[in-house]
């Protein structure tokens, strides 16, 4: 004798070993034996065999029609044995039964299962829409197949194309273009991102970066909605100084300017003077929500996102020829000495005179023309003529500061490569990739550059410990200390910045550009207002919740934009080795490697990456380099060593090699992070 039973939904059968009341021992045709309950039992059975029996019940089950069993089948309970002598005849023989049992089984939609080979007919309303839904999911799914034989045949459908980014880096997995992409990478073999590079779902190398960007940050796009622009306040006091300000020619966003009164006297006073859209923006407010939002303004060869309209950045932003609102600080400095020996905050209507631009002065204000009044260039505007003693005081204390926080520090700042600037032609507004890509030099700590530097840390210590003093919260970036892996943190407690070498660090003089900053002004103007009652009056209070969302939030946005304006900096550095033809460069060594691999920095471009050689070779190692193939959407070149150029035995030949090299921060691009699972192994200062 032998048994059909079901067995965790699934069903077998095999000869009867034993029976007893409640079970039976069964063997199946493997050999193995169960003990199956017997009300798990649907049939006994002499012949056929039980496989035989299996393989014909699965083939008959196939040609029943389940529309027409469905309308045999009695609307109260019944069994399948009935339904298959109602079906097949009155003398329904055993495979016949087996066969409707396996097709009542399988067809849910119009059987519902009321017990062990029991079931119950669906209602006619409902079995109309489960068979709607099951046709429209034949046809997604035949949808799918044609979309992904339009894929595997180098074609993007265009509903998979508008669905590019979200289906690589935020996939909706039950989405018809996901599932499509995934079954065309299966049958064509090839990785997500290559198989829509082939298929031409991607316009260009840059629209990829810059969309992929947008689509992350951005989603709704980069506009502003309507939101007035609030004034400053009318009875802020005229400040009696000639104020300018140093930044790119392509700033707009004036945050700071500078100011020098009493050269000669033994005592200047220097005034450090910050853009103050904090006394107008109320926390809270639209325009708050709208800055909170975005956290920064984002950088990028040739273009950027601001954090503010424009409108709003025009009214504050410290613009020449017209008195701007500020948060000032001036510092008290002995003339002899170049000794802070006090410092005030003012809230204030500060005229700016000139706006210098240092990538046009730079070849003048050198080290030699601020220390030697008879050194002259040819050209030189008189508005700088006109500064030069200003500016020739403010680089000698600025020399001063950064020595006195080296020694703070324990050891001198040692940034021995130069900062890149990009320059884009031939284009107007956003760039399109096609453009000429020129790449400059500016060397840091330049003049201008360290004079501005010097102001804003003084102003950012100073502010940060007149916070600390009058018991005011704040957002501060600190650091422990100098030692390897130790990084710069942002929290709300006032704790020294080893990599500066001061007391405290609290960022506040780029208020138009970081959301941070303003946060820092509002609480920067609550002290300068009301003083020792600072505290109950400022907008954010000890321990407020919301400093610590805000400083979660512009951790996470800060980074992302800077690592986009990093990969964008990358990507134009590759355009201008393919625009120039560069097959071969001269680098050097920043980090050894294994295998005979280690990692450039190129002597002459902002670019790292890794090289195969034969050799290790240490750090400092200068070497010629060939260039492989580059790859614009990952980023990605390499290069094979040529030469080695420097002498072994000879380290003053060497090339330069500082702090920063060699760390996390010299990452190399790789791969494009893509979410599509196969199933496979798949700026600015401190």
């Amino acid at each position: 004798m032998h048994a059909l039973f079901e067995d965790a939904g699934k069903f077998q059968a095999g000869r009867i070993l034993s029976e007893a009341e409640s079970s039976a021992q069964i063997e199946l045709d493997s050999g193995k034996r169960v003990k199956v309950k017997a009300a798990h039992i649907l049939l006994k059975f002499d012949k056929p065999a039980p496989a035989e029996l299996l393989a014909g019940a699965r083939a008959l089950a196939a040609t029943i029609e389940l529309p027409l069993a469905w309308e045999f089948a009695p609307e109260e309970e019944f069994g399948f044995a009935d339904l298959a002598r109602d079906y097949f005849s009155a003398s329904a023989p055993v495979a016949e039964q087996a066969a409707m049992l396996i097709a009542l089984f399988e067809a849910p939609h119009y059987f519902r299962r009321a017990g062990k080979g029991r079931f119950r007919k669906a209602p006619a309303d409902i079995l109309q829409q489960a068979l709607a839904a099951i046709e429209k999911k034949q046809q997604i799914q035949a949808q799918i197949e044609a979309w992904a034989r339009e894929l595997a045949a180098g074609t993007c459908p265009q509903p998979v194309r508008e669905q590019l980014y979200k289906i690589l880096f935020k996939p909706d997995k039950n989405a018809p273009e996901y599932k499509a992409v995934v079954e065309a990478s299966r049958a064509a073999q090839k990785a997500p991102l290559a198989l829509l590079q082939a298929a031409g779902a991607i316009d260009s190398p840059y629209q990829f970066h810059w969309k992929r960007f947008l689509f992350d940050h951005f989603p709704k796009g980069t506009g502003f909605p309507a939101i007035a622009a609030p004034q400053p306040p009318s009875d802020l006091p005229l400040a009696p100084v000639e104020a300018f300000s140093i930044d790119d020619s392509s700033t707009t966003e004036i945050d700071d300017a500078l100011s020098v009164q009493g050269l000669g006297t033994g005592t200047v006073t220097v005034g450090i003077h910050i853009a103050a859209p904090g006394l107008a923006i109320v926390p809270g407010s639209p325009l708050d929500q709208l800055g909170r939002t975005r956290l920064s303004t984002v950088y990028m060869p040739g273009h950027k996102i601001t954090m503010l309209p424009d409108d709003v950045v025009q009214i504050y932003t410290l613009d020449a020829g017209r008195a701007n609102p500020a948060v000032s600080l001036y510092a008290t400095v002995d003339e002899a000495t170049l000794a802070i020996t006090a410092t005030e905050t003012r809230l204030e209507r500060v005229p700016v005179v000139v706006n210098f631009r240092h990538d046009q002065l730079d070849h003048i204000v050198t080290e030699a023309w601020l220390a030697d009044p008879a050194v002259e260039h040819e050209n030189t505007p008189q508005p700088l003529l006109d500064k030069r003693k200003q500016l020739s005081f403010l680089h000698r204390l600025a020399r001063q500061l950064k020595i006195g926080r080296e020694a703070v520090r324990g050891k001198p700042e040692n940034f021995n490569r130069p900062d890149y600037t990009f320059r884009l032609q031939g284009h107007e507004g956003e760039p399109d990739g096609s453009e000429t890509v020129q790449i400059g030099t500016r060397k840091r700590g330049a003049p201008l550059d360290l004079i501005v530097a010097e102001a804003a840390i003084v102003a950012n210590s100073a502010w940060g410990q007149m916070l600390a003093e009058h018991g005011v919260p704040g957002i501060y970036r600190s650091q422990a200390s100098l030692a390897p892996g130790v990084k710069v943190r942002m929290g709300t407690k006032a704790l020294p910045h080893a990599g500066i070498g001061v007391k405290s660090y609290a960022w506040a003089t780029s208020p138009l550009r970081r959301y941070v900053d303003l946060v820092n002004q509002w609480q920067i103007i609550a002290c300068a207002r009301h003083g020792k009652t600072a505290a109950l009056a400022a907008p954010f209070k000890p321990k407020d919740a919301e400093l610590f969302s805000i400083i979660s939030g512009f951790d996470a946005a800060y980074g992302a934009y800077n690592g986009y304006q990093a990969g964008m900096e990358r990507f134009w550095t590759l355009k201008y080795l393919q625009q120039n033809q560069i097959a071969e460069l001269e680098a050097t060594v920043i980090k050894e490697g294994v295998n005979g691999g280690f990692l450039v920095r190129a002597d002459t471009l902002p670019l790292v990456l890794p090289v195969l050689g034969a050799q290790q070779l240490p750090r400092g190692a200068r070497v010629r380099v060939r260039l492989g193939e580059i790859d614009e959407i990952a980023l990605d070149v390499s290069g094979t060593l040529v030469a080695r150029l420097d002498d072994p035995q000879d380290p003053s030949d060497d090339g330069p090699v500082d702090e920063e090299d060699g760390g996390e921060d010299d990452a190399v691009a790789g791969p494009i992070a893509i979410a599509v699972d196969m199933n496979e192994p798949d700026n600015p200062a401190p």
